[in-house]
C-alpha cells in the first residue's frame, strides 16, 4: 500500500520507518530538508506539498507540530482534502485540541473524504522499536478497515470512541507523561544532592520489579542521570500539549493541581533556553533551583 505522511520530523520519521519495514510505499512532505533527506534514506518518495502527498497515496498521515499546520495541511486550499480523491482517509495523528479535531472530522466528512483521530502515545524512539498504542476516534467500520494498517505502526490500535475522543485521552496520557517524568527529575536529584550514585538509583528503582518504578523513569532516567537531552520528544512541543492539556481540564471543568506546578518547572526550563532539547531537561530546573540552597549551607 502506498501511504503518505505529512510531517517526517521525529515521530513521522520513526512511523515511515515502521511502514517501510512492515512493506508499505511511504511518500513524504516536511518543510525541514533534513527530514526529506532521512525520508529517502528510508526507501521513502520526497513530495513537494501536502496535496502531492494526497496524490501519490492510497491513505495519508499527518504528524505536524502545531495546530495551525494541520489545519492548513488538512483543509488548506492546497491540502489533503482540496488534492485527494472522494473517500480518501486521513490518519491524524499530531497531537491538537478534542475541538479542532471535530471540526476536522465534521469538514472532512463534509468534503467527501474519511476521518480517523488517531494519535500515538508513546517517544519517537518508543515508536520505532514498535512499542507505545495509537488511540482511534471516529466510525468504527473505517476503525476496522485501516486497523491492519495502523496495526503495522504499532501493535496496539484501540478504538476508545468517537473522533475527538481519542485526542483527549492522548492529553491524559501525556499528562501522565508530564508529571511522571518531572516525578523522575525530583527523584533522581535527591539522590543526587544525598550523595548516592544516581546511576546505582536507576539500575536500583529503573529495574521493573519495585514499586517505585515507571515508564517515564526508564525512558528518561538515563537521560537525567548522564545530563545528555537528545529530544524524543522536545521540550517546546511538549509545553504545546501541555497548554493543551489545561484547556481541555478548563473545558471539563477538572482541577489539575499538580500538572500546574509541573507546568511551571517545564516552562522555567524552557525559558533558559532547553527548549529544542529532550523534556527530560526539567530536570536541569530542579538543579538550578537547588544550587542557592546549597552554597547557603554553612
Amino acid at each position: 500500500m502506498k501511504v503518505g505522511i505529512v510531517g517526517v520530523g521525529l515521530l513521522g520519521d520513526a512511523i515511515a520507518s515502521r511502514l517501510r519495514a512492515a512493506g508499505h510505499a511511504v511518500v513524504g512532505y516536511d518543510v525541514v530538508t533534513a527530514s526529506m533527506d532521512r525520508l529517502a534514506a528510508l526507501g521513502g518518495t520526497p513530495a513537494k506539498s501536502a496535496g502531492d502527498v494526497a496524490r501519490a497515496s492510497e491513505v495519508v498521515c499527518t504528524i505536524l507540530p502545531s495546530l495551525a499546520t494541520v489545519e492548513e495541511a488538512i483543509l488548506g486550499p492546497h491540502g489533503i482534502v482540496a488534492a485527494g480523491t472522494p473517500g480518501q482517509p486521513i490518519l491524524q495523528m499530531s497531537t491538537i485540541s478534542p475541538s479542532l479535531t471535530e471540526r476536522l472530522a465534521r469538514e472532512t466528512a463534509a468534503r467527501g473524504g474519511v476521518f480517523l483521530d488517531c494519535p500515538i502515545s508513546g517517544t519517537s524512539g518508543m515508536v520505532a522499536q514498535g512499542s507505545g498504542v495509537i488511540f482511534v476516534g471516529g466510525d468504527h467500520a473505517q476503525y476496522e478497515r485501516w486497523k491492519p494498517l495502523l496495526e503495522s505502526i504499532l501493535p496496539r490500535a484501540v478504538h476508545v470512541g468517537r473522533a475527538g475522543q481519542a485526542m483527549v485521552l492522548k492529553l491524559v496520557a501525556n499528562l501522565l507523561v508530564a508529571l511522571n517524568s518531572a516525578a523522575a527529575a525530583e527523584a533522581i536529584s535527591l539522590a543526587r544532592a544525598s550523595g548516592l550514585d544516581p546511576q546505582i538509583v536507576l539500575d536500583v528503582l529503573a529495574g521493573g520489579t519495585g514499586a517505585a518504578t515507571s515508564r517515564m523513569l526508564e525512558v528518561r532516567g538515563p537521560l537525567m542521570v548522564q545530563g545528555e537531552f537528545p529530544a524524543q520528544m522536545k521540550l517546546d512541543l511538549f509545553m504545546k500539549d501541555l497548554h493543551l492539556i489545561q484547556d481541555a481540564a478548563k473545558t471539563a471543568g477538572a482541577p489539575l493541581p499538580l500538572t500546574d506546578v509541573a507546568e511551571r518547572l517545564y516552562a522555567a526550563a524552557q525559558a533558559a533556553g532547553h527548549g529544542s532539547d529532550d523534556l527530560a531537561v526539567v530536570i536541569t530546573e530542579l538543579e538550578r533551583a537547588a544550587a542557592p540552597s546549597k552554597t547557603a549551607r554553612p
